[in-house]
């Protein structure tokens, strides 16, 4: 039986990472012979989390983890880091890879490459009970402006808000899920934008006080693919990676692997590539 290690390095999120001189390739041969790849993740559930045991586990490092295991990897160390450091510490080479649920975007494209996509997911809102500002949709704040929507600082979320005519003002930055849920809570935001099933999460996590915007309207840009994150000079280590990948995703084994995260074959990717959702397909 494999053991799964969490390393996790609380530094990190006092320090901000800056990518000087980019970090050599990593092959498959040095991760067999560490036994281990780093996997840097964000604390987001259901994506990447540590549970109440201590243990790194989610929809992505689970994922991960398996394709690593068929690579002949046994451990998947993670390391916690803020959401905006994740790609400038995978540069700076701290950590071999991305498993934080990100979506793959022309804009990140620049920056690293993603291996093929491991699921789908639309977006919602996490309001206050009874939603009082009537929020079901991006467009829904743009049209009001007393209402504060609260993002993930270096999420897709900001964008969104942008391309619905949201000014600025209106739009607060928060650097985790735990802020975001303790800010409807307190009134500090009207609503939260993140992914359906991160949302459908903290709506369980926070209690009577707030809720799930229902029903909610995902603008067809807003439907993210996301993946894991290399560094562009690893081309055969992600090549390998997503041989596996293909044979994984899809399958019995899969889907009975992250259904306790609230992913269902209605999640799944299709034939969508990296390569197509670099290119804004």
């Amino acid at each position: 039986m494999n053991i799964f290690r969490t390393a996790i390095t609380a530094n990190v999120l006092a320090v901000a990472i800056v990518a000087s001189t980019p970090a050599l390739a990593v092959t498959l041969d040095e991760l067999r012979e560490r036994g281990a790849v780093r996997a840097a993740f964000a604390n987001e559930s259901p994506y990447g989390y540590v549970n109440e045991e201590g243990v790194l586990t989610g929809e992505s490092p689970e994922v991960a983890r398996v394709i690593f295991n068929r690579l002949g990897v046994e451990n998947l160390d993670g390391i916690l880091t803020e959401w905006a450091s994740l790609l400038p510490g995978l540069n700076a080479g701290r950590w071999d890879m991305v498993a934080a649920g990100m979506f793959i975007t022309p804009g990140r494209c620049k920056e690293v490459a993603f291996s093929n996509p491991s699921y789908m997911m639309g977006q919602s809102f996490l309001v206050q009970a009874g939603n009082p500002h009537d929020l079901h949709s991006y467009e829904d704040v743009a049209n009001n402006d007393e209402v504060t929507l609260g993002v993930l600082a270096g999420a897709v979320e900001r964008g969104y808000a942008r391309d619905a005519g949201i000014p600025d003002s209106q739009v607060q930055e928060l650097p985790d899920q735990t802020s975001m849920l303790a800010a409807v809570r307190t009134g500090r935001i009207d609503a939260a934008a993140l992914t359906s099933v991160s949302i459908e999460r903290m709506a369980q996590l926070g209690g009577d006080r707030v809720e799930r915007a229902e029903p909610f309207d995902t603008p067809p840009e807003a439907i993210g693919y996301g993946g894991f994150a290399f560094r562009k000079a690893d081309e055969a280590l992600i090549e390998e990676f997503n041989a596996h990948l293909a044979d994984f995703i899809g399958s019995e084994e899969h889907l009975e692997l992250v259904r306790p995260f609230g992913f269902t074959e209605a999640n799944l990717p299709g034939d969508t590539t990296a390569e197509e959702l670099c290119q804004g397909s």
